[in-house]
């Protein structure tokens, strides 16, 4: 996605264009069902089997792009992550299965 500002301060530049360091950290609470009741089921979240190679994948894949060393957050571990947004801009990326 090109969602960094250019010399105009248009969002028209990619990750890789500004060489951006990333930060990959797992977060199965994205994939909360929230259609029912007044908690959020993970019900539908990939087990560890499956989600550890994906997200080990995932990271490989980036660093193949940016050719550099990713920073990553330990699977599956309560962390805290301190961060600064630079906004106010949030993208939502969904999947075409609107139940979840």
């Amino acid at each position: 996605l090109r969602i960094f500002p250019d010399s105009n301060g248009v969002m028209n530049l990619s990750a890789l264009e500004v060489n951006a360091n990333l930060l990959i950290v797992s977060q199965f609470t994205l994939h909360a069902k929230t259609k029912k009741g007044n908690r959020p089921s993970y019900i539908l979240s990939a087990p560890p089997e499956i989600s550890v190679p994906l997200y080990n994948s995932f990271i490989k894949k980036c660093e193949n792009i940016i050719n550099k060393p990713i920073a990553t957050g330990v699977f599956g571990a309560d962390m805290q992550v301190t961060l600064c947004n630079d906004g106010p801009v949030t993208i939502m990326i969904d999947s075409k299965n609107k139940d979840l």
